[in-house]
């Protein structure tokens, strides 16, 4: 029996090698590492799918086709197929691809804020129009109350500002009259809610924002947002009693967001 290297390795010699060369074949054999494979004792004809003759001597080698190299062992030299290596290629084409916008959707948390309107937007009347402006945006209402500050709260609440020169005064304003408390909840709603409301400074306000359409004095800028998420649950805890906070679904719900 010949194996099908051992033939290939036949067809650059002449029908009756040197002692020399079956040695360099033998030993190429032996680097191959392959172990001896029979070819049809037949010869193979051009219809099974040769498309070359090699002739040594006066003796000559068909190649077979595909159909017939499948039936032998694999070989590093030789590439039966490549549909493998295309399923493989398909298969993470197709793979489940997330849509981007949804995925970020997903990832965005429900936020809780609280808002305040100060003594002197309650004495101006203003309650009613800054509560539309936060239910026209589309937030959830948990908490509303009206509220007269004690000074411990005041400070509590305003603590991170006890070593500013103006602390006693702030104090002082927000504890002058009624507030009016308010806890929103809403995807985003703490930066939304800044935005609102405007900067610090009326002045400085954009038009349509809250501080920037009512008022004109940083003294008296009407109201109060939390500046971050965990502000928001900490200043809701500080202002809201248990049980002061109501859980429930709006109709509308569902035109607000996916």
């Amino acid at each position: 029996m010949i194996s099908f290297t051992e033939s290939i390795l036949m067809v650059t010699v002449s029908k009756t090698p040197s002692e020399r060369g079956r040695t360099r074949r033998m030993d190429a054999l032996a680097a191959l590492g392959r172990s001896p494979c029979a070819l049809p004792k037949a010869p193979l004809s051009p219809t099974h799918g040769a498309a070359t003759s090699f002739t040594g001597g006066t003796r000559s080698l068909a190649l077979p086709s595909h159909r017939h190299l499948a039936a032998l062992p694999p070989s590093p030299f030789l590439s039966l197929s490549s549909a493998p290596a295309r399923a493989k290629s398909r298969a993470r084409r197709t793979r489940t691809r997330i849509f981007l916008p949804h995925l970020v959707a997903a990832m965005e948390e429900v936020e809780e804020t609280y808002v305040m309107v100060k003594p002197d937007g309650v004495q101006r009347g203003l309650v009613g129009e800054i509560i539309s402006r936060f239910e026209k945006k589309g937030f959830l209402l948990k908490g509303l109350k009206l509220f007269q500050c004690s000074k411990e709260l005041a400070e509590e609440h305003y603590k991170d500002l006890k070593g500013k020169t103006f602390f006693p005064k702030l104090i002082d304003y927000i504890t002058s009259g009624p507030v009016v408390c308010m806890a929103w909840e809403g995807v985003g709603v703490v930066a939304s809610a800044r935005k609102l409301i405007g900067a610090t400074n009326p002045l400085q306000a954009e038009p349509g924002t809250i501080r920037g359409d009512l008022s004109v004095q940083m003294g008296r800028n009407v109201v109060h947002g939390s500046d971050s998420p965990e502000n928001g649950k900490r200043e809701i805890a500080l202002w809201f009693k248990e049980g002061e906070i109501c859980s429930w679904v709006p109709v509308q719900a569902p035109w607000l967001r996916e």
